[in-house]
């Protein structure tokens, strides 16, 4: 019969015990070839150890309180997230074909996933400095480049894949407004 100690709960000070034998094999590792070795063990990281289902509920706890974020303090997300509101339920409903569907759903949320990267380099800049500096703006900068150019890509597939299917309606309407 085996006893067990009671152990603290996990803190950084006393990570949790699989955490450790983690610990001790990154410590029984060799000697890293430099500063700059790739193959270098990371350093510990009490907050890497959960697993399994544990881990996946706070990823999606965290997920969830990064959209409310997003929410409420991002009107260009808000923005965007409106839209998606609007495209998505037409993207599902349009008649094309299936490989259609997933283009003009997938531009639409690939939108919301850049915006999201962008305001989180945003707020990490900003975490670091409100002061101007030129690495801070090329940062930002570079952030709002992508998000256009992912609206810019989601203008050009719906177009692409919507034309084909109502453009002639359309054009045929046109003309007979243009023959009264």
């Amino acid at each position: 019969m085996s006893h067990r100690l009671p152990s603290s709960p996990p803190s950084p000070g006393n990570p949790p015990p699989d955490a450790r034998a983690r610990a001790a094999e990154a410590a029984d590792a060799p000697e890293p070839l430099g500063p700059d070795d790739p193959l270098a063990p990371l350093p510990f990281n009490p907050y890497k150890g959960n697993r399994g289902l544990t881990r996946a509920w706070h990823a999606l706890k965290y997920s969830l309180a990064g959209l409310r974020v997003a929410i409420r303090e991002e009107s260009a997300f808000r923005q965007e997230l409106t839209l998606a509101a609007i495209l998505l339920p037409i993207g599902a409903i349009v008649p094309v074909e299936p490989v259609s569907h997933v283009l003009l759903l997938g531009s639409v949320l690939l939108v919301l996933i850049v915006e999201l990267l962008n305001s989180s380099v945003e707020a990490a800049i900003d975490r670091i400095s409100l002061e101007r500096h030129e690495l801070s703006r090329r940062a930002k900068d570079l952030g709002s480049a992508a998000v256009t150019i992912a609206l810019l890509a989601c203008v050009m597939t719906w177009v692409l894949l919507l034309v084909p299917v109502f453009g002639p309606p359309f054009v045929n309407w046109l003309r007979t407004l243009s023959s009264h």
